[in-house]
């Protein structure tokens, strides 16, 4: 891996779409008619073309077998898109187009494999326990039995597809690219940080996003605040909930892990005091309190698993999210107390979260993904493709992929971003 930086600053001088209306191809659920209300609703705001609408016969639920999303949707859409691929820029689904799509169900060869695999580490699991009771077993012994149980889980995970659950949504960005692995995630050739090598040898990536939300009232609501907001701008205050957690650029973290994350927050607030937007920037472990901010137009923080602390006031048009593992579990519940229903029953108008454990590389940093943003140079699904390292993995964009709430009122400039955090690795292709 390189760090490319010059490289990187050249090619997010300028957009990598200019992103029209009639570049937004509508996915909704034939099977739900609040799903069609909800399309057709931004087909109205936006302008959007009718025939860039398309109706899929789809489950109503939150959740799609892997095989049901090859038949019903990916297959589908693929058909109903073949004739105009390059029109294609941007995939938007809606209420009622299901959120999650299972894992990869292990073949016939990968089964036989792993019955055979089986007893051989549960043999392994028992010789590391017993070693490691073993008060005079011998150090180098124990890393080596460690080593082969490790290894032989590793196969394990591989041949029963653990991980190849993901998100519809980042699922759909690899649409046209055939048969790739769905094991944990493939690397987005959109990030600002990949190589052009690798942007070239990729076949062409689609932008997702989706408006949904604890009803279909405020899936359509998410696009007219988008639109009211673009016309006077996005004002009001930038509130980022960091933990105090030191990075050190020479350490382990690389940048990537808690200690790179919590410096991005902090490099946020550093951003945005470039700004006429007042920041508050909280810097100690626990959570901002309840009721604490008012008047937020921007909110990033972190750690609070599954349980919204409502902290903020929200602005017509905010952008909000919360890095956690679980946050966008689901979005139609409207008793749940997972952040992503929950800022959007408070009324932000875009946030993004995952659907099972994304680690944190899963979610963008949030000095890239919010300096971007506040350039105005780029919609809010340009900001998430050029900030999220993975495709095919946990993460979910919700709100209008075309707003952009400082097209009129910049607070940045493009070479104000840069790789984040400061001194971490780079770790694209």
């Amino acid at each position: 891996m390189r760090t490319a930086l010059a490289a990187a600053l050249l090619f997010f001088s300028s957009p990598v779409f200019a992103l029209e209306p009639k570049d937004v191809l509508v996915v909704a659920n034939k099977n739900v008619p609040a799903s069609r209300e909800v399309a057709d609703h931004y087909l109205a705001k936006r302008g959007v073309p009718k025939d860039n609408l398309i109706l899929l016969d789809l489950p109503a639920a939150e959740d799609i077998s892997r095989a049901d999303f090859d038949k019903k949707l990916a297959g589908p859409l693929r058909e109903a898109l073949k004739d105009r691929k390059d029109a294609a820029k941007v995939i938007l689904t809606v209420y009622g187009v299901p959120l999650r799509v299972g894992g990869q169900a292990p073949g016939p060869e990968e089964k036989k494999e792993l019955d055979a695999l089986i007893p051989e580490l549960d043999a392994a699991r028992k010789k590391v326990a017993d070693l490691e009771k073993d008060k005079a077993a011998e150090p180098k012994e124990l890393a080596e039995a460690r080593s082969k149980r490790d290894g032989l889980d590793a196969r394990r995970r591989r041949l029963s597809h653990d991980e190849s659950h993901a998100a519809v949504d980042s699922e759909l960005m690899l649409l046209w690219w055939g048969t790739y692995p769905l094991d944990r995630w493939v690397m987005n050739p959109l990030y600002f940080r990949a190589s052009e090598r690798y942007r070239k040898a990729s076949a062409p990536v689609v932008l997702t996003a989706r408006l949904d939300g604890p009803s279909p009232e405020v899936a359509k609501r998410l696009v007219d605040d988008a639109v009211a907001v673009e016309a006077k701008g996005l004002s009001g205050r930038v509130v980022v909930d960091a933990r105090g957690i030191g990075f050190d650029p020479k350490g382990t973290d690389g940048g990537y892990g808690y200690a790179g994350y919590d410096e991005s927050f902090r490099e946020t607030a550093k951003l945005f005091e470039k700004t006429d937007l007042p920041v508050t920037l909280d810097d100690k472990g626990e959570l901002i309190p309840a009721g604490t901010a008012k008047g937020v137009a921007i909110y990033c923080g972190w750690y609070s698993l599954g349980n919204f602390v409502d902290s903020s006031e929200f602005v017509p048009g905010a952008v909000a999210w919360h890095l956690a593992s679980s946050e966008a579990v689901t979005l139609r519940d409207p008793k749940s107390k997972l952040w992503c229903p929950s800022l959007l029953r408070k009324g932000v108008a875009a946030t993004l979260g995952p659907v099972a454990e994304p680690y944190t590389v899963g979610f963008p940093k949030p000095a890239e993904f919010f300096g971007f943003l506040a350039t105005g140079e780029y919609s809010l699904v340009e900001c998430y493709g050029r900030s999220m390292l993975f495709c095919s993995w946990m993460t979910v964009l919700v709100g209008d992929p075309l707003y952009n709430p400082f097209a009129k009122n910049p607070k940045l400039k493009v070479v104000d971003v840069v790789p984040s955090p400061k001194g971490g690795k780079n770790a694209a292709p």
